[in-house]
């Protein structure tokens, strides 16, 4: 399933609380950096704790949208705020994917295991496309 994914520079909620009133959506997911397991490799300060991770909002019967607060976007610049966000059932799948699209490109998080999925990463490809790959 591919689904939008919009970044921002930490005003996510506030965004995704409108785009929830204006479709009458529904809020499937919301996590807070402050929510993750405490991780030494990536500390969160107090002040980034209630930021989002990661947001899905179903906008009608099978529309939905994703977001989060990132730290790759500066405040009111709109470049690469949008990603496409790829949900595979499949590790094969996902590393032949991941290994077309990241040559010529740049690596933002590497491909590995975390928390929420099996394997979870970002990077853009070589025409500034910015992609997030999840196995669940």
């Amino acid at each position: 399933m591919v689904k939008p994914y919009l970044m921002f520079s930490g005003n996510c909620a506030e965004a995704f609380d409108l785009y929830y009133r204006a479709f009458d959506g529904e809020v499937i997911r919301m996590e807070r950096y402050g929510d993750m397991p405490p991780n030494p490799e990536f500390p969160v300060s107090e002040d980034k704790k209630n930021l989002v991770l990661h947001v899905e909002l179903r906008l009608t019967n099978d529309g939905f949208i994703l977001g989060c607060d990132s730290s790759f976007i500066e405040a009111g610049n709109a470049i690469n705020t949008v990603c496409i966000s790829v949900e595979l059932d499949s590790e094969d799948k996902a590393r032949k994917a991941w290994n077309l699209l990241k040559e010529k490109g740049s690596v933002r998080m590497d491909l590995g295991p975390q928390f929420f999925a099996r394997l979870h990463g970002s990077l853009i490809d070589k025409y500034g496309i910015t992609w997030l790959f999840t196995v669940t």
